[in-house]
């Protein structure tokens, strides 16, 4: 019995996720705490520059989030991060999701992902998770956690051996190294939270993200 075709090509899905990183530069990695923080951090955000937004689902409220945004913020591109296996693909997708993040890979969840309609940046950590990926016809990854892998002198050393496919650095980027990383050819845009202060968000300091997020994009340009 032959395999079924996905209902979007792996060079499609490249291409969508190419536009989003080119769009988004930076991709903000939301933990929420609170529905009632979900609009107001969302609107904080996108008034600083940021309109693409990765929620996570390691909190209760990270679907219920996706679902609020896609129906109240529809332009916004809303993805779900830390998806773990295709259980949690499959609800990110019913949620509305519109992209799909990984801090890691399976095989399993690899290749649902091949079938289904949403792009998804697999997290590799080292060339052998880049092979598992490449052979799937994935071509877009996050490194993760970018710093502790080696940073940009990995990702400049992945360029030789790997040069179709380009990375999303997430997990020690700042600040600090944020123009380092976006100065590599093979690096698309990166992941952070640093404009996301869990006391900023407590406190409701919308505007205080805002320019903090504004700050960021304003370093790139």
């Amino acid at each position: 019995m032959n395999s079924p075709q996905p209902t979007v090509s792996m060079a499609d899905k490249v291409a969508l996720i190419d536009s989003l990183c080119a769009k988004a530069r930076i991709l903000p990695v939301i933990t929420i705490a609170r529905e009632q923080d979900i609009l107001p951090l969302a609107d904080a955000l996108a008034a600083g520059g940021l309109t693409a937004l990765e929620v996570t689902l390691r909190s209760q409220f990270g679907l219920k989030a996706i679902q609020v945004l896609r129906e109240q913020r529809p332009e916004l591109c809303t993805g779900a991060g830390t998806v773990l296996d295709r259980h949690m693909l499959e609800a990110a997708e019913v949620a509305g999701s519109q992209f799909i993040v990984t801090p890691g890979i399976t095989r399993d969840l690899l290749e649902a992902s091949v079938h289904s309609p949403i792009p998804l940046l697999p997290g590799i950590s080292n060339a052998s998770g880049i092979m598992e990926g490449y052979g799937l016809g994935y071509r877009r990854f996050k490194l993760f956690p970018a710093e502790v892998s080696g940073g940009v002198a990995a990702i400049k050393a992945l360029g030789g051996p790997f040069g179709e496919v380009k990375f999303c650095p997430t997990g020690g980027v700042g600040p600090a190294n944020i123009k380092s990383y976006m100065a590599l050819k093979n690096v698309m845009c990166v992941g952070g939270s640093w404009m996301l202060d869990p006391e900023w968000v407590k406190n409701g300091d919308w505007g205080r993200i805002q320019e903090v997020t504004a700050e960021a994009l304003a370093l790139l340009d």
